[in-house]
């Protein structure tokens, strides 16, 4: 997302990487939990329910084969995004940003006019990000919440400071919610609010990159 609206979609699309359809599992601590995040249980049943979406619609597709082979790690993907989703909620709540389901909806109508229509955006998502067309108002709602807390910030997502301070919200909120990601998904990194050595080039690659200029000059 480095331009407005149009960009932001761009940026979403790339969010959502592949990753396999996973088996119910467990830790000691959270049986049954993908994850627990400020408390709150994600389960592998979620988890998978999401995945499931995205595989149906991939079989609906006259692509179906091809997008399949692609999305070798959708569950890690889908693990990600809703581990994220209430990241960004902590880190808009904290600025006192909030999100109308008019903004949601002005978000949709913009995208599918870029996409050459509501058809095409459906596809477009579904090749691209590996999002269900159930899930797409979702991760319009997180562009949205993304923008409007870069506003609240006074943060300017085209320049390098603006976009560490949003990095810096995120990771500050991503902290306080404790994160504990069962061992069979990996692990959190809550500096690049991310699943460590998961590559998911959205936020982390957008909001970070002065932050990591300065680790690897430390």
């Amino acid at each position: 997302m480095h331009r407005r609206r149009r960009t932001a979609l761009v940026v979403s699309a790339a969010m959502l990487v592949a990753a396999p359809l996973l088996s119910a599992c467990g830790n000691q601590a959270h049986p049954g939990a993908a994850a627990v995040v400020g408390g709150d249980r994600i389960e592998v049943s979620t988890v998978q329910a999401q995945v499931a979406e995205v595989r149906t619609a991939q079989r609906e597709s006259d692509q179906s084969v091809q997008l399949i082979n692609k999305s070798g790690q959708l569950g890690r993907a889908k693990l990600h995004g809703l581990i994220f989703d209430r990241i960004l909620d902590k880190a808009a709540a904290d600025a006192n940003v909030t999100v109308s389901r008019k903004e949601i909806q002005e978000m949709r109508q913009s995208a599918a006019t870029q996409s050459g229509g509501e058809a095409q955006l459906r596809t477009t998502m579904l090749q691209q990000s590996w999002v269900a067309p159930d899930q797409i108002e979702a991760v319009l709602r997180e562009q949205v919440q993304l923008t409007k807390l870069a506003q609240a910030l006074g943060a300017d997502l085209q320049q390098p400071a603006g976009q560490k301070a949003v990095g810096d919200a995120l990771t500050a909120a991503s902290k306080s919610l404790h994160i504990d990601v069962n061992p069979r998904f990996g692990t959190w990194d809550d500096k690049q609010t991310q699943l460590a050595n998961y590559k998911a080039p959205w936020i982390t690659q957008v909001t970070k990159p002065a932050q990591q200029e300065a680790a690897a000059g430390a």
